[in-house]
């Protein structure tokens, strides 16, 4: 391949197919799993200059492995990052965003509409260490600004945020940081890269759970970072990464490289599926509220009109009757499977009260707007008309 083809810009799904893509001498169409724990180095010399990065190349799997640096290389294309590095867990990467940059005496500002690890993150473990945090309503620019200390030092999103949708104006959020010497932060699972790419309007870091959308189809957990300067991972976050060892195995990394493969063709049709779903709920009497970004009536929609090619995976819905009637709903779908994950080829609805927010107190989760009656539903690969029937005859049933 000559040099000008090689450095051909390629588009999105292109990337995801093709970017970031390392062969062995046997010349594999498949990608390679490097199932090893480190490397051999033909002298002593060799191992002394590879340590002192004299020598570009692999020491140790806990550091760097060619099947998850291929990872990591195909969605720093697709995100257009200057550098990536993955974790074990979606977890992993938010605490390590945030970890590897923060010291004793900085300060966080996060929006309050979080996932309740996330929240944890912030609220219970950073503080351990003498890192102070403010919450605020991430809608509410003013309050971001108003949060703002002389240490502060991050802020931190998610867009929409987990389980309430809410859309926050990334590009608005990262201007205001900026201004106080802050990086942003964003965790980008619910949008995906397909449909939003926080880099481009601004942010400085973006996290993922490969968990979700990048795998697909439920079978492994794992987590990237990714930043729009690499100075923020040559200083910060690869020692710490190196250090302290959230790893992503091979095999795990080996998975989500092949789940990429089909990241664009499945977000776009779970999203399709989704509309059509939203559209339909939105019209049934036992539906209280429903919130779903690529319609008229969302609170943000000018916001998901600016920053998101399209709506969500993800619905969210109230049904009157509270948590009873929906444990009703939930239980009586018979397509669509009762579990906490979401992003996956299988539909499946969640009641966050009880599960994924279950750890917050009643105060908490009604401030964040997660009343006993919503549910969160995560739109899969089925015939998005056997969804329909199935979600409206549960619904009849609440």
């Amino acid at each position: 391949m000559s040099e000008d083809k090689a450095k051909r810009p390629r588009r999105p799904a292109t990337q995801l197919v093709h970017g970031g893509t390392l062969r062995s001498q046997f010349g594999e169409i498949s990608e390679a799993m490097f199932l090893t724990q480190g490397f051999a180095y033909d002298t002593a010399e060799a191992a002394e200059a590879r340590f002192k990065g004299e020598d570009p190349g692999f020491i140790y799997s806990r550091f760097s492995n060619p099947t998850t640096f291929m990872f990591e290389e195909r969605i720093r294309l697709l995100e257009g990052a200057a550098a990536a590095r993955s974790t074990a867990s979606g977890m992993a990467a938010v605490t390590a965003a945030l970890m590897c940059m923060l010291k004793a005496g900085d300060h966080v500002v996060a929006a309050k509409a979080l996932f309740s690890s996330c929240l944890y993150v912030v609220e219970d473990l950073l503080p351990r260490f003498g890192v102070q945090s403010t919450l605020v309503d991430g809608t509410d620019l003013n309050q971001w600004r108003d949060a703002v200390r002389p240490n502060t030092r991050a802020f931190f999103l998610e867009s929409p945020t987990n389980p309430t949708l809410e859309v926050i104006d990334i590009a608005e959020v990262a201007k205001i940081a900026h201004e106080a010497g802050a990086l942003l932060i964003v965790d980008n699972v619910f949008a995906t890269p397909i449909w939003q790419q926080p880099i481009k309007l601004g942010a400085d870091v973006v996290v993922y759970s490969g968990t979700k959308h990048i795998d697909g189809q439920g079978r492994v957990l794992g987590g990237i970072i990714l930043s729009a300067d690499e100075a923020y991972v040559t200083d910060h976050l690869h020692n710490f990464l190196r250090q302290t060892g959230p790893t992503l195995s091979a095999f795990n990394a080996w998975v989500l490289l092949k789940g990429l493969e089909t990241l664009d063709i499945r977000v776009r049709r779970q999203t399709e599926s989704a509309a059509r779903i939203a559209d339909a709920m939105a019209r049934h009497p036992k539906v209280a509220k429903l919130i779903y970004p690529g319609r008229a009536d969302h609170p943000q929609a000018d916001v998901v009109r600016k920053q998101m090619g399209a709506g969500s995976t993800l619905i969210a819905f109230e049904v009157e009757g509270g948590k009873e009637a929906a444990f009703r709903v939930a239980s009586a779908m018979e397509v669509v499977t009762i579990s906490n994950n979401l992003g996956d080829a299988k539909s499946l609805i969640t009641h966050p009260s009880t599960t994924t927010h279950q750890r917050l107190s009643e105060e908490a989760r009604l401030g964040f707007g997660i009343t006993p009656g919503m549910l969160r539903l995560s739109i899969g690969l089925e015939d998005a008309d056997d969804l329909i029937e199935d979600i409206t005859l549960a619904l009849d049933q609440a």
